[in-house]
């Protein structure tokens, strides 16, 4: 090749490294922090009719949250409302405390994990998307309504002036475990449910989708169908980051109702397996007794935990045993914050705890990128 040439080979290839480098700027920054970092409040929807056996709960859950931080809670009706204000003052509690703020925003159902706001740092800003919910892919019944439940984040988004990107995507919250530093564990046999949510033939179409939207650097799956739970397989019902590197997985054991080696086994050890493989430390949650309850036996599982500035809820079974070596074993995790156990059978019963109840709403001090961990 002639020199004759060369000058404008180099400039052409400068060009495209100019618009490749541009191309790269323009992409926004994108983090979902973990639910271990500073939050501004947690929202609740109180329970309706339907579901009016979780109110015990609910109060003891804003009695502990407003210790130490804000709450909103949402309700839908009048009747609800005074029906809520009732409960937090039978529990002892105090409805007007300082850090409650009451909405009233239409609502269904009281899992706000699900259908209520995901909060992302992108381009320096908070900004909620609003991801697509049909009230658990008509788990529990095609009369189930959701309409409303899916219209909850707009509302949150305008109280809070904040931007709402609606996402295309039928998707719940609970089935996302973020570490900060995007990482996201899920389990495939929810979003990939083709009966159930959405139209994905394989994990690498679904994985594009969930790099796109949250930034991620590694995603993690759990495969397969939990025996018992309704949601397909949440995630937070088998795997919690502690922090950025640590990774609590369950695990079955002889004393418990899923048994080693048995399907749900199988699924958390491929899942603990995997979590290795990506990096992360993981420590195993043992299940290590059954519970009978109205009819129904399950196991004493508290990895549906909500977390805090400075608090963690566990999920208690009314099983002296296990809930309190729970609540010590969850003091070890997480040293710097009060444990509590909140006994909530009739939520369990229904498809969740506390951690599937409570939506937590990051600080704004979040948008700061994070110190590696040490």
């Amino acid at each position: 090749m002639s020199t004759h040439f060369k000058p404008r080979i180099y400039l052409l290839a400068v060009l495209v490294l100019a618009q490749l480098a541009t191309l790269a700027f323009a992409q926004p920054a994108i983090r979902v922090p973990g639910e271990f970092e500073q939050q501004e409040a947690i929202w609740l929807q109180w329970p309706g009719k339907w579901e009016k056996t979780y109110e015990p709960a609910y109060a003891e859950i804003s009695k502990v949250i407003v210790q130490y931080q804000k709450l909103h809670i949402v309700y839908s009706t009048t009747r609800i409302y005074k029906q809520a204000l009732a409960a937090i003052t039978s529990a002892g509690g105090d409805p007007n405390h300082a850090n409650i703020v009451w909405h009233q925003i239409p609502n269904e159902n009281a899992w706000m994990r699900d259908n209520g706001p995901v909060y992302v740092i992108q381009d320096g800003e908070i900004r909620i998307q609003n991801w697509e919910f049909d009230a658990w892919g008509g788990a529990f019944g095609k009369s189930i309504p959701y309409v409303k439940d899916n219209a909850v984040p707009v509302s949150v988004g305008s109280y809070l002036n904040m931007p709402v990107d609606h996402v295309d995507i039928v998707h719940e919250r609970g089935n996302l475990e973020f570490n900060g530093a995007g990482a996201l564990i899920l389990n495939w046999n929810v979003i990939g449910n083709r009966n159930r949510r959405n139209g994905y033939t394989n994990k690498a179409a679904a994985e594009a989708d969930l790099i796109a939207h949250f930034g991620l650097t590694d995603v993690i799956w759990a495969d397969g169908p939990i025996k018992g739970d309704r949601t397909a397989g949440h995630i937070d019902g088998f795997a919690r980051f502690i922090d950025r590197d640590r990774v609590v997985v369950a695990n079955c054991t002889v004393n418990g109702y899923c048994q080693p080696g048995g399907a749900n086994d199988q699924i958390f050890d491929a899942l603990a397996l995997d979590v290795v493989t990506a990096g992360f430390e993981v420590i195993r949650m043992d299940f290590e007794a059954v519970i009978s309850y109205k009819g129904e036996q399950f196991d004493a599982n508290y990895m549906n935990w909500g977390i805090g500035n400075g608090w963690v809820i566990l999920v208690g079974f009314d099983h002296p045993p296990t809930d309190n070596a729970a609540r010590e074993l969850l003091q070890e995790w997480y040293p710097h914050r009060d444990i509590y156990v909140i006994e909530m059978l009739d939520s369990w019963m229904a498809g969740g705890g506390v951690h599937c109840h409570t939506n937590d709403q990051p600080s704004a001090s979040t948008i700061a990128v994070p110190e590696p961990s040490e």
